[in-house]
């Protein structure tokens, strides 16, 4: 039976994408483990960690490993990084899960924060803002960020490393370090405005002065976000 070839979904795939020529990779919370699977079978990496802190998930990714005939994955049954030492590893991907829980991933492995010495790529669901502010305070270092569609939502990949960040405006840690140039950036915020638009529009029906207050704030952070989109839209 001729074996079927792996296809990643375009938030794995732009993952994939991103992952260095001949990285030796730990996948937190691997889940299927079809990233380190799809990138050991186009020789992209040398070795890779999967690794996830579920019994059964880890077993999904055994089987895919074992399906597509691939070896150079070890399985690690570990809570993110616990399992995992600095001198295994150049490249880390967190991803699929939210912000505060990838904060708390990395509070316990101190090792990525090395000046230049790990790759890491981030992927959160939810809480964006509060992971790029973290990462700027604790000693990492955005080197890129890009964006993803993927069922029906907008997904921000971040690209860090260890060393100390310029300091972030508000609209960057709220909505994206050095996106102006990603094609899906204008769309990104049309959706932020119209996310902020129905939360002022709830605040000023309010009979509270200080939510009132609150939702002139939220306007003229969307009037700035209007301005950014149409930059981008040039």
């Amino acid at each position: 039976m001729e074996r079927k070839e792996l296809q990643l979904q375009p938030r794995l795939q732009l993952l994939a994408d991103l992952v260095p020529q001949g990285a030796r990779l730990a996948d937190i919370g691997t889940d299927h483990g079809y990233l380190p699977v799809w990138l050991l079978q186009r020789g992209r990496i040398s070795f890779a960690i999967a690794a996830d802190v579920g019994y059964e998930p880890l077993q999904h990714a055994v089987r895919t490993a074992q399906e597509q005939e691939v070896s150079g994955v070890e399985f690690r049954l570990c809570d993110g990084l616990r399992g995992i030492t600095a001198d295994e590893v150049d490249t880390v991907v967190i991803a699929g899960m939210g912000g505060e829980t990838i904060i708390h991933i990395l509070e316990a492995a101190e090792w990525t924060k090395m000046p230049g010495a790990y790759t890491l790529l981030l992927q959160p669901m939810t809480k964006a803002a509060e992971l790029r502010r973290w990462l700027t305070d604790n000693g990492y270092y955005f080197t890129a960020e890009r964006l993803v569609f993927d069922k029906d939502f907008i997904y921000p990949v971040m690209l860090v490393t260890g060393g100390e960040q310029p300091e972030l405006t508000e609209l960057q840690v709220r909505y994206g370090v050095d996106l102006d140039r990603d094609p899906l950036y204008g769309d990104y915020l049309q959706r932020e405005i119209a996310r902020l638009t129905k939360q002022i529009e709830g605040q000023r029906r309010a009979g509270d002065p200080e939510k009132r207050a609150q939702a002139e704030e939220l306007a003229k952070l969307c009037a700035a976000l209007e301005e950014k989109r149409k930059e981008c839209v040039k």
